[in-house]
């Protein structure tokens, strides 16, 4: 059975690109970095401290094949699972990871549901999902992200099941949130 509470490892932080600025200060020791493939690196990452730094680059798309963008593959998320080993790898309570995608919402918020996730095995998906949301209010994680690092983690559809069940939750309480999603072509994220 599992456990219905996260207590993370590590701090998390997760934001836009917009908003790096304001954690330049914020003794970060680990960054993940998901941007689209011909974003220029932000220039707030020139403030930062030293630290240890995944960039991954892909579209927030949550369908295979999209013309004319690259979606996120099982290489991308091959790569974020081991940054967080390495994570894990710092004494418990002293990394502070900040992840980062254009807005803050979909790429970046299902990057730090699949890392606690693989922190934190006993925690119930659920679980997990409500402590990332806790961090970022706005959270929409990217579902082709999470479909496969569920399959990577061997999770059985439980990530899956709880990142939908935000959606829909997201989607009654924030409906202008669902019709851009659904505009933007992520209506499987809300049947």
């Amino acid at each position: 059975m599992r456990e219905n509470s996260v207590n993370s490892p590590f701090k998390i932080t997760i934001c836009g690109i917009d908003e790096l600025v304001d954690h330049s200060n914020a003794s970060v020791t680990h960054v993940l970095s998901i941007l689209d493939p011909t974003t220029p690196e932000p220039d707030a990452f020139g403030k930062f401290g030293e630290h240890a730094r995944l960039e991954l680059r892909f579209h927030d798309v949550i369908e295979e094949f999209v013309p004319g963008y690259d979606s996120p593959q099982p290489h991308h998320i091959e790569a974020l699972l081991a940054f967080g080993r390495d994570l894990m790898r710092e004494p418990e309570g002293q990394a502070h990871l900040l992840v980062h995608c254009h807005m803050g919402i979909s790429r970046s918020t299902a990057a730090a549901v699949l890392l606690l996730a693989e922190a934190r095995p006993a925690s119930s998906a659920t679980a997990i999902m409500a402590e990332i949301a806790k961090v970022r209010s706005k959270a929409w994680p990217n579902l082709r992200m999470i479909e496969i690092g569920d399959d990577m983690l061997r999770m059985n559809g439980d990530l899956v099941r709880a990142v939908r069940d935000r959606h829909h939750q997201l989607a009654r309480a924030l409906p202008e949130v669902a019709d851009f999603m659904r505009d933007n072509g992520r209506e499987r994220e809300l049947d």
